[in-house]
């Protein structure tokens, strides 16, 4: 199992960019997929952004064209490159391990989960 650590988020202006980062510590990070989830008080954790093992990503409708996940084996960090932000992006970012073969809507396979980082978006 892998310890996780987000990093990043912060308050933002409609437009606006964030890049969020999750530092993995463990073993076998190459074989976990590795996904970007949130979640707003009061409502299901959604899938944003996921990478899977293979390097395959998948997005979430609301976040294709504007959100970019990438994943850097060697120094086992995964990223989240979010631009033209949105008041609907605000919420708890969450980084997580999962299977070596999954997408965004696999939130139930994903296992390992970070502390989390709020991203705020106000106009």
């Amino acid at each position: 199992r892998l310890k996780l650590v987000e990093s990043g988020g912060g308050s933002v202006q409609v437009g606006g960019s964030l890049r969020l980062s999750c530092v993995a510590s463990g073993e076998l990070f190459n074989s976990y997929s590795m996904g970007w989830f949130r979640q707003v008080s009061g409502q299901e954790r959604e899938g944003v952004a996921v990478v899977d093992a293979d390097g395959h990503s998948t997005y979430a409708n609301s976040a294709t064209g504007r959100f970019s996940i990438s994943r850097d084996n060697d120094k086992k960090v995964v990223f989240l490159q979010m631009n033209n932000l949105k008041p609907e992006d605000t919420a708890m970012y969450y980084c997580a391990a999962g299977p070596f073969y999954a997408t965004y809507e696999d939130v139930r396979n994903f296992d390992d989960w970070g502390q989390g980082t709020q991203v705020t978006v106000s106009s």
